[in-house]
């Protein structure tokens, strides 16, 4: 048996096998050590620069400093736009586990609702998961006490502390002032997205838009050093932000505050400006809404509620609403029919009621059935006399009214510093072949010459075109913003009245004509508004205008009182006072609202009285008083 055994056993062998197993232990030693060797190689020689910088960033963070976004003020320094600090809850997503578990056990603290969630996780699809999305906004001193209280049980929740946009005032005036909102992918696009780091909110409509650049200031810097547990031990260099610039309107809040309560009740339009300025007094569009629904992200219902509304509340109507003139340009066409010598200021035209071309049987209508008899500019104008405007227009022609009325901003942007301002329309031929594939018509024309057919104009331009009239051709750039501060020395710049153009006509006794007709308007023994410029305390010029919603056939009679009100005709009225001192010019209109010495020239009569006689009547208060 042990012989046996001895055979067996075989030493050499195993000597041998042990021996290969170490020499491969070696190898594989060695080719570990040269891959570890090379590696160590790569990392501290060939890519000591980049790792170097990346460990840096680990504790080396460069933080933005978000500047102070500017005040908005109106004339007196009333307070429109502030800044205010209020506290947001934001979540981090990814650190969450579960989301739902997350917003349960939240909720058990603070008041957490169904917006909220739909806003968050519509937000979390939008956002890279490492940054905070809000989850609440505006929380009060106790929800932020009672979220400190709990704050261990909730790592990837946090209180910022914000500053949010507020308007003191609410819907006054908001269509001016305008609101922001949170940042959006395409503005996202277009915006310096290292000018907006730290930054949400931009500017959305008027003042807050077209000002966005001056408003929202410069973003700061910080280099810092921070902890394995990311708190900041020291500041390695600051660049500090720079404040956005305070802008000063020409608007007085008191005044536009009175003109929206005038035009509470209907959907309209005014707008008032400083003739000898340029700067704009008022500028309203009712109905309105509270812009403060929209700074922290509106709910999807009330949303709908305005987006939706036949009022349509969310249109600015003063420089977005278009609409047909009607009669109140007809001092315009009156001084293009003297200034090419088509109409002298003695030139007499027979009004019957009605007008129509040479060979055809269609009637041109005047508002008054029986006609108006024989009328010069001058009657003409009081009286609204539709047949002298209607022969006037068809003697000069499409192409010189449309070049004449071009020079006083018809279908033209103002320019106004608000954004989303629209052209309106001035036709002409070229217009119609281009857009509609069809020649011009005689009949087009002489409806366009008391602003019916395809002319369109907006409140905005009615009353920069008024101004420019009582300016005698000088027309002055319409301007919201009066000054800018900089917040950080105290300089005041302040933005100069500026000529856009002046608009020269062969003798200045046409601007005498016009102005004259207008005045005999509302103080004309005939004057279609002459209720309004009765027992006036100073003498203003104005026309009316009625502008049709519907067409009537020619066998039909209008009756407003059978007619739905959205189909009633609008009222418009433009107006400028005192006369030989002009200090306001403005346009009314009011939607649906009927005749215009019967709705809108009451409005204008108003709001220039508040404007004029305000400061007369304080000034006689204070005597008394005293």
């Amino acid at each position: 048996m042990s012989s046996t055994r001895l055979l067996l056993k075989d030493t050499v062998l195993e000597n041998r096998i042990f021996g290969n197993r170490i020499l491969v232990a070696w190898l594989m030693i060695l080719v570990l050590l040269f891959v570890i060797i090379v590696r160590l190689f790569f990392l501290q020689v060939i890519y000591h620069e980049r790792y170097t910088t990346l460990s840096k960033s680990n504790h080396i963070k460069i933080l933005p400093l978000r500047p102070t976004r500017g005040l908005i003020y109106d004339r007196n320094a009333v307070l429109l736009a502030e800044n205010r600090i209020s506290y947001s809850l934001e979540v981090t997503p990814e650190k969450i586990k579960n989301i739902d578990e997350l917003l349960n056990n939240l909720s058990q603290i603070i008041a957490i609702d169904e917006t909220d969630i739909a806003r968050f996780k519509k937000q979390s699809k939008q956002v890279r998961s490492f940054k905070t999305i809000p989850l609440r906004h505006r929380l009060t001193e106790d929800e932020v006490g009672r979220f400190a209280a709990h704050r261990n049980s909730f790592p990837s929740v946090e209180v910022k502390q914000n500053q949010s946009r507020y308007y003191p005032l609410g819907k006054t005036g908001v269509h001016v002032i305008g609101y922001v909102g949170r940042i959006n992918e395409k503005e996202l696009e277009r915006i310096d997205k290292s000018d907006y780091m730290g930054s949400d909110f931009i500017g959305k409509t008027g003042l807050e838009n077209f000002y966005e650049k001056e408003l929202h200031g410069k973003t700061g810097f910080q280099h810092v050093e921070k902890n394995v547990q990311g708190r900041v031990i020291r500041t390695l260099e600051s660049i500090p932000f720079v404040p956005g610039k305070d802008i000063y309107l020409n608007i007085d809040i008191v005044f536009q505050k009175y003109v929206e309560e005038l035009v509470a009740a209907h959907s309209a339009a005014v707008v008032a400006i400083d003739p000898k300025t340029g700067g704009v007094l008022a500028l309203v569009s009712m109905p309105y809404y509270d812009p403060n629904l929209f700074v922290r992200g509106i709910d999807v219902k009330t949303y709908h509620s305005l987006r939706d509304s036949p009022a349509r509340p969310l249109i600015n109507r003063a420089i977005r609403g278009q609409y047909p003139p009607g009669s109140t340009i007809k001092a315009f066409v009156g001084l293009a029919g003297l200034e090419y010598g088509i109409r002298s200021t003695r030139s007499r035209t027979w009004c019957r009621g009605w007008y129509s071309l040479k060979g055809q049987k269609h009637r041109y209508r005047d508002w008054k059935k029986t006609g108006h008899g024989s009328m010069n500019l001058h009657t003409a104008l009081e009286q609204s006399c539709d047949v002298y405007f209607y022969s006037l227009a068809y003697d000069l022609g499409i192409d010189r009214l449309h070049t004449f009325m071009k020079r006083f901003g018809f279908g033209e942007k103002t320019g106004i510093d608000i954004s989303g301002e629209v052209s309106g329309l001035m036709p002409s031929r070229e217009w119609k072949q281009r857009r509609r594939g069809k020649r011009w018509f005689p009949g087009e024309t002489i409806i366009t010459g008391i602003g019916q057919g395809f002319m369109l104009a907006t409140p905005l331009q009615l009353a920069v075109a008024t101004a420019t009239l009582s300016n005698r051709g000088v027309f002055k750039q319409p301007r919201v913003v009066f000054a800018m501060d900089d917040g950080r020395h105290n300089e005041m710049t302040v933005v100069k009245p500026t000529v856009k153009t002046t608009i020269a006509l062969k003798y200045n006794t046409y601007w005498d004509a016009a102005i004259g007709g207008m005045k005999a308007v509302v103080h004309g023994r005939r004057g279609t508004a002459k209720k309004v410029g009765r027992n006036s305390p100073y003498r203003f010029a104005g026309k009316t205008g009625t502008a049709q919603v519907i067409t009537i056939k020619q066998s039909e009679i209008y009756n407003a009182s059978k007619l739905a009100k959205k189909y009633h005709d609008h009222a418009l009225f433009v107006a400028f006072a005192p006369l030989n001192n002009p200090r306001i010019a403005l346009s009314v209109i009011v939607e649906n609202g009927g005749g215009g010495s019967k709705t809108a020239a009451p409005i204008a009569k108003k709001a220039m009285d508040f404007y004029l006689l305000r400061k007369s009547r304080l000034r006689l208060a204070k005597k008394k008083n005293e």
